[in-house]
């Protein structure tokens, strides 16, 4: 709806008001005061003496108190923010005495180009809609207010300018912000996800009008705490099909151990679980790594848990606040990854129909991450090198050099040794990112910390799965500890997934556990783990009694296949 200017003469604007070609619906212009400045012949006729020019708009006077709440704050932030409301639905006392249901909306009114100069309410009755609106109204603000108080999730809406309509009393309770904080702020600002900017759920579903559904994000709260989110979203249709808005409903996941304040020995960094002695290690000079802003170079083998440790230097660094961005250097091609890192401008190269942010731009203050860095044909680490040399790249196609402001975290599974050898990889772009070497420990080195992690996936799956988990067997927890974790804490958390398909009851059994010899498509057999191929016959028997003489579930316990256990049950002469 565009409204005409509004001159100053009063009786331009009562005429203006009344050639509106809105049939039954009733306006008023309130100024930033709150002061009348004009209506229509609608709007006497529905509330009469309430309406006086130059006084004041008293809505709590015929509006019922439970909703002219949520007007106000619309009223409110169309004034500060410019944003607009459509149909909110309120109940109004007419000049009989009786109470009738209508719809609200408001606009801003500007002086100039950027001057809010007041705002135009309009207001109709329910009755007046068509029969289908009714039961299809799109309501960007709040159609029942008690239901979506009443509802367990947070829920706010967006324009199509991405800009907060609603926000119901759970969303409050889990962001720390109030409604009125939010109203008509665009929602990357309120919530401060890495994704807002790269992969934000609402601009997917307003691009792509489907429904979004169980996407786990980070966000920061009001006070700047974390908080991991799962959110589903959706699109807001008007009577024409129209897309004019997005709904998002969301949840907090349990998916973090904090250390107590008052723990002498805390077992836990941000999201990193860990008691033993090698982490205990990282967990006393990530605090100083975070706070530089040193480039860091991470290395340890698949499943080690690399974006962890990137995502919790990143976390508690001065950077928080901004993007973080992860970039798989082995999952693209080398002309789409220049691309992806840089940007290229338009008509760059075949396909380029417009200009394109890279990474590094997007990122911001940010911290950017690459990983399988070692994947990088020589030619990008030159473009790389100059960029961290000179802090400043320049789009594909383009001549314009673009500061870089990111940190850079880079990490690898690979011994770089050989490439660096042959050239390959270069040693001045190896030097350069490794600032800050950190290497993080396989599982097999850190088996005090298995405890833990069990019991950490246990409480996160019991929130995936529903169910009530308490513990694994203590046959299981055997056969952990013993077990050398090729796939490393990646193959832990698998396997706990896989057990809680099957399980039933509120105790993980061994026999439920996937093949774990067969896990891992490149076992890591290092000598602790070439050692294991000599079993003794006690242990075969005392895993035997464990197992109660199930060959499989004993194959587990000593952490063979069921074929070798049996090999080695006939080399000692064992029988059935």
């Amino acid at each position: 709806m565009e409204l005409p200017a509004i001159k100053n003469n009063s009786v331009e604007k009562q005429l203006i008001l009344n050639e509106l070609p809105l049939p039954k619906e009733a306006l008023v212009v309130i100024d930033a005061a709150m002061g009348i400045m004009s209506f229509n012949d609608e709007a006497q006729e529905f509330l009469g003496f309430v309406l006086k020019h130059g006084h004041p708009f008293l809505m709590d006077h015929f509006i019922q108190k439970k909703d002219s709440g949520i007007i106000k704050d619309a009223i409110n932030t169309t004034l500060s923010k410019g944003a607009v409301y459509n149909h909110i639905s309120a109940r109004v006392k007419t000049i009989s005495g009786r109470y009738i249901s209508m719809l609200f909306s408001t606009y801003p009114l500007y002086l100039d180009h950027k001057t809010i100069q007041g705002v135009v309410l309009s207001f109709k009755r329910f009755e007046d809609t068509l029969p289908d609106q009714k039961e299809n109204i799109t309501d960007l603000a709040i159609n029942n207010r008690d239901l979506l108080e009443a509802l367990p999730e947070g829920v706010f809406t967006i324009n199509t300018k991405l800009q907060i309509a609603s926000f119901n009393r759970t969303a409050e309770k889990i962001t720390g912000y109030t409604r009125q904080e939010v109203l008509g702020r665009y929602c990357r600002d309120v919530f401060r996800s890495d994704l807002c900017e790269l992969g934000c759920p609402l601009k997917d579903a307003l691009k792509t009008g489907k429904a979004g559904t169980q996407q786990d994000i980070k966000i920061f709260k009001k006070k700047g705490g974390p908080q991991t989110i799962l959110v589903n979203t959706g699109v807001l249709r008007d009577d024409h099909g129209l897309i004019v808005g997005a709904v998002e409903t969301f949840r907090t996941l349990t998916r973090e151990i904090k250390p107590s304040k008052s723990s002498k020995k805390p077992h836990a960094f941000s999201d990193i679980i860990g008691q033993s002695h090698v982490i205990k290690k990282l967990f006393k000079i990530l605090p100083d790594i975070a706070a530089s802003e040193a480039n860091v170079f991470l290395t340890g083998e698949s499943g080690t848990g690399k974006e962890l440790f990137a995502r919790a230097i990143h976390n508690n660094s001065s950077r928080a606040r901004h993007p973080f961005v992860a970039v798989n250097c082995a999952a693209l091609a080398e002309t789409l990854l220049e691309s992806e890192l840089f940007g290229h401008e338009k008509s760059a190269f075949t396909g380029a129909t417009k200009t394109k942010l890279g990474r590094f731009e997007l990122v911001k203050r940010g911290t950017l991450f690459l990983d399988e860095i070692g994947e990088l044909k020589p030619s990008l680490q030159i473009k790389l090198l100059r960029a961290l040399e000179q802090r400043e790249f320049e789009r594909v196609g383009g001549t314009i050099p673009i500061s870089l402001e990111a940190r850079i975290i880079s990490a690898t599974n690979k011994n770089l040794s050989l490439a660096l050898e042959n050239g390959s990889f270069r040693k001045d772009f190896y030097y350069r990112l490794r600032t800050v070497p950190v290497i993080i420990p396989p599982l097999r080195k850190r088996k005090e910390d298995i405890p833990l992690l069990v019991n950490f996936f246990i409480r996160a799956f019991n929130v995936t799965f529903k169910k009530k988990v308490k513990r694994v067997e203590k046959a299981v927890m055997s056969l952990f500890l013993d077990y050398h974790w090729p796939g490393n804490v990646r193959e832990l958390e698998r396997t706990i997934e896989h057990a809680f398909v099957f399980v039933k009851g509120a105790v993980i059994p061994l026999d439920i556990l996937p093949q774990l010899d067969g896990f891992s498509q490149k076992p890591v057999r290092d000598l602790a783990y070439n050692n294991k191929i000599h079993i003794s016959c006690e242990k075969i028997v005392q895993a035997l009694n464990k197992a109660e003489g199930k060959k499989k579930n004993a194959a587990l316990l000593l952490g063979v296949s069921r074929t070798s256990l049996w090999r080695k049950m006939k080399a000692y002469d064992l029988s059935d």
